[in-house]
């Protein structure tokens, strides 16, 4: 086969640019939930973690950016335009069923994000709210209140074609990081002292794994992005400086978060900022990344269900139907599970393990292999369409060095992603789990659907192993000693 130059857009993506959007898809709801996970690791852990998965998905990163070259040179029509680049990367390596099977992945890992960051944001507002001006509305019922104000947005054509959004978002993140680093420093001497950190658990251990994993993997959108690119073949470059910077931001606020706040941190560490002003502007600039994120996140899995649906491109009102029943699905699985941290761990096990470790090591391994077959059955004239290896072709073909190095990648991922999937369903049906929104006792619970006004300026989630330790020296204004 006749292999050609690889063009980039011509005003597409430099590669800077490039890793800007890369770090805006990757941080987010890793930078608040990762303190969390550090804790249920512990540091050690965390930290040995945190570096495998670096190396690792920075590889399998580097791994689909190659491919996507060899796509590009071997079926020149990739280099226009392509809608799904990651499944057709399935088909180019191992056939119909596996693209099937891709896009079906990155469906569900699509609506899962989506629900986490709708659950996130309605979280976030709702503190922001109650810290504002006293009212506690109920994460619940924001829920819904969000919902219903981003629905209409989410009728707009190709809200992901806003790249200004995906920098906006980084950006956010990027400060919210700044402020969260300051907080927790202002915290420092109040609450090291009393600290107290938890036991290891093998459990703990791989429910972080979830977190973790999903801070870090952003993979499914990376064929995307790199279409985009005025040079393709420079994304490895974009990864490595995209996926260093995320490791930067990380590992400041999960050490120190871990080390400051113990097991008193919250599921999203900004609640545990003992500086009101801090609490509120973090919250506010990570509540615009979560809806911007979420805009652009639920675009794709809308367009799919129009395709399956055979839904008219032009606006009218199947496309306001079927897009207003997508949120109804989405916003009902977030009432079931009023908690983003055991969804977002099971993201991490499943579909993060597939679509940013198991997939690109698979598609790199045998797409090498096809394409060799393929130059070898030049004089045999066999229908490309039916050249497709087997696992004993992918040994034989592959260098040994590289065989290894994904071989391993494949054995880890499946351990882990194994068992950090049971560890979160385990989670999601434990006793102390959080009941669904239309099950709660509305009345008596905190996350109450009816208002209520409290005196909350004063209130903050104090730290120490009794979570009654602040930096004002009165247990008054610990929000976990009110009744709310």
């Amino acid at each position: 086969m006749k292999l050609t130059k690889v063009e980039g857009k011509l005003n597409g993506l430099h590669w800077i640019t490039t890793s800007l959007f890369i770090v805006a898809d990757l941080a987010g709801g890793g930078v608040v939930a990762m303190p969390l996970a550090m804790v249920k690791s512990g540091l050690i852990c965390g930290l040995i973690i945190m570096i495998i998965l670096f190396v690792i998905f920075t590889y399998t990163a580097h791994m689909l950016g190659h491919n996507w070259i060899r796509m590009c040179q071997n079926w020149p029509e990739y280099t226009d335009h392509c809608r799904k680049p990651y499944p057709e990367m399935a088909l180019r390596s191992m056939g119909e069923r596996s693209r099937t099977f891709t896009s079906f992945v990155i469906n569900a890992m699509l609506f899962g994000v989506s629900i986490v960051y709708l659950l996130l944001a309605s979280k976030i507002i709702n503190d922001i709210i109650f810290s504002l001006v006293g009212i506690n509305i109920g994460s619940c019922l924001m829920l819904l209140i969000v919902a219903s104000v981003m629905l209409p947005v989410t009728f707009l054509k190709s809200p992901q074609d806003f790249w200004w959004a995906i920098v906006v978002a980084m950006f956010t993140t990027l400060f919210a990081v700044i402020l969260v680093i300051g907080g927790t420093i202002a915290d420092y001497n109040t609450c090291t002292p009393v600290s107290y950190y938890p036991s290891f658990s093998m459990k703990n251990l791989f429910l972080s794994l979830g977190t973790f994993m999903f801070s870090f993997g952003g993979h499914a959108v990376f064929p995307t992005i790199q279409h985009d690119m005025k040079k393709p073949n420079k994304f490895t470059r974009s990864s490595i400086a995209a996926f260093f910077l995320v490791l930067t931001m990380y590992v400041p606020v999960t050490v120190l978060g871990y080390i400051v706040y113990g097991d008193s941190v919250q599921d999203s560490i900004i609640s545990s900022l003992q500086t009101p002003i801090l609490q509120i502007v973090a919250n506010a600039l990570i509540a615009v990344h979560c809806i911007l994120t979420l805009t652009i996140v639920i675009n794709p899995l809308n367009q799919e269900v129009e395709h399956v649906l055979n839904v008219p491109h032009h606006f009218g009102w199947q496309r306001i139907g079927v897009r207003t029943f997508v949120m109804i699905i989405i916003v009902f699985t977030a009432e079931s599970v009023p908690n983003f941290g055991p969804i977002l761990n099971l993201i991490g096990g499943t579909c993060v393990t597939l679509t940013s470790a198991l997939m690109p090591s698979f598609f790199h391994l045998f797409m090498e292999t096809r394409l060799k077959m393929i130059r070898d059955n030049v004089n045999e004239k066999k229908d490309e369409s039916e050249i497709y290896p087997s696992i004993v072709d992918v040994y034989k073909n592959t260098k040994t060095t590289k065989l290894v190095i994904n071989c391993v990648i494949i054995i880890l991922s499946i351990i882990c992603g194994v068992a950090t999937t049971i560890s979160a369903i385990k989670e999601m049906s434990d006793s102390q789990f959080s009941m669904p929104c239309y099950l709660k006792n509305y009345f008596d619970s905190y996350d109450s659907s009816t208002p209520k006004i409290i005196e909350s300026f004063k209130l903050i989630n104090c730290c120490g192993k009794y979570l009654n330790e602040s930096r004002y020296n009165d247990i008054n204004v610990c929000l976990n000693n009110i009744s709310i």
